[in-house]
């Protein structure tokens, strides 16, 4: 990682082109920033070409049948484009992945929505997940406030690497059930001890042992490669992979050239009427706060051992603050055209009916309908997909935590804010720099 660096060229001429439209009557006196490619945390080169293998094999996951690739996959805009998706015991990519049957068989949906990773490395970011359960802080000594607590390890070069650490330890999304394999087993003792086995696995591949020896000075021999090096091989990978800033949007800010019509009303109700860049606002369209939308809730919910109910209580689940309950993370919206379906769960499939729900959350909760959601077929999960549903006070409980102040918006408003937000897709999201590898080093398929 490099320093952070905030040359004023860039952003004196934002300025200098935001006043001019405002000059002209093509701006309103609010806006998000730019993104100032200086701003990103700056990762070794090599080491994300490693990352580009890591991240698409599957000798990370307990039963080496899933990657990271499967659900944040490049042909679907780094997510998996389902609502809630199959981890382990699934096969396939996207909306054709299917649940297998017999010695893996699916045990659950995964209860949250895939996010994206484009601009992770942006150093805004010190919060991620839906929850905010993974924070850059310095409380156990190495970085970072984590589920693993004093348990991860130091060295770790960013938020992102410590992210990619956490769906090796779910058996729902990477490790498998306890008993399947012995990477599961460990993770179910302690969470942090499967990683030592992971760890092994890469290292002892011959190619994987010289591309690290090659990638970091400090890596003399293959043995001393750790689940740290290889966290930060991926993060290396998504944090210069996954970086977009040249959406009509920047051109518009930083070059001064318009929007189309329908995208600039939309721009003005935005950050006017609307008050969407009340939340969505900053270089990534996001506050990185937490808020109660009210997203109507199906699924396995994100239990814990005390609160069995099929529910996901969002960040309280993480402080448990009761002042918390129901609030997740503000997503960006920067390549939010590529990312459906939405919400913490996917409940929306499409950029209008999310908009109309944050417009009106509670009328949009009671007019949601159960075939909005894009749920693989899993004929033994699928019965209590929705019983949350049923459960008449847990629903009053969520209508009565809901931060969003209702707005009046016209089809054709809504129209114009979908226009908007379809500008903030980068021109280059299909010409990334290293793309889905076609074989990885374990031999194992890539998705």
């Amino acid at each position: 990682m490099v320093g952070r660096g905030r040359p004023t060229p860039r952003r004196a001429f934002t300025s200098l082109a935001h006043a001019a439209l405002l000059s002209l009557g093509l701006a309103t006196s609010t806006a998000a920033e730019a993104i100032d490619p200086d701003d990103f945390l700056q990762f070794d080169p090599a080491q994300a070409r490693l990352g580009q293998m890591l991240f698409y094999d599957k000798i990370l996951s307990g039963n080496r049948n899933i990657s990271c690739g499967t659900c944040h996959h490049h042909e679907l805009g780094s997510t998996d484009r389902l609502s809630l998706g199959i981890g382990e015991g699934g096969i396939g990519i996207g909306p054709e992945r299917v649940a297998m049957d017999g010695k893996h068989r699916v045990r659950a949906r995964i209860p949250r929505n895939a996010p994206a990773l484009w601009n992770l490395a942006h150093r805004d970011v010190a919060v991620l997940f839906h929850d905010g359960r993974l924070e850059v802080s310095d409380l156990y000594g190495n970085g970072f406030d984590s589920p693993a607590e004093e348990y991860l390890p130091t060295g770790l070069n960013s938020i992102i690497a410590a992210q990619a650490l956490f769906p090796m330890t779910s058996d729902a999304e990477m490790a498998g059930e306890p008993g399947s394999n012995e990477v599961a087993g460990a993770f179910k003792d302690r969470i942090d001890k499967g990683w030592p086995l992971i760890a092994k696995r890469v290292r002892t591949i011959p190619a994987y042992g010289e591309m690290f020896v090659d990638c970091f000075d400090h890596i003399d021999k293959p043995e001393q490669v750790t689940i740290v090096e290889i966290a930060n091989a991926i993060a290396a990978f998504i944090g210069t992979e996954f970086r977009s800033f040249d959406s009509p949007y920047d051109a518009y800010m930083t070059q001064g050239i318009p929007l189309p019509g329908p995208a600039e009303r939309g721009r003005q109700l935005f950050f006017g009427k609307a008050r969407c860049a009340t939340c969505h606002n900053g270089p990534l369209f996001s506050d990185q706060q937490f808020h109660a939308a009210g997203i109507p809730q199906f699924g396995p919910g994100r239990t814990r051992p005390f609160d069995p109910i099929p529910r996901d209580v969002g960040r309280m689940g993480a402080t448990d603050r009761l002042t918390d309950a129901y609030r997740f993370r503000t997503p960006s919206l920067r390549n939010v055209a590529l990312t459906a379906p939405y919400g913490h769960n996917g409940a929306y499939p499409d950029l209008r009916s999310m908009i109309r729900h944050m417009a009106d959350p509670k009328t949009a909760r009671a007019e949601w309908k159960r075939e909005m959601a894009r749920l693989p077929d899993i004929a033994w999960v699928s019965e209590v997909d929705f019983a949350i549903l049923e459960d008449r006070i847990e629903l009053a409980r969520q209508d009565r935590n809901v931060d969003i102040t209702p707005v009046s918006l016209s089809e054709d408003d809504i129209g114009d804010i979908e226009a908007f937000l379809l500008s903030l897709t980068g021109a280059s999201v299909d010409r990334l720099p290293l793309g889905r590898p076609d074989a990885v080093p374990s031999g194992l398929p890539v998705d």
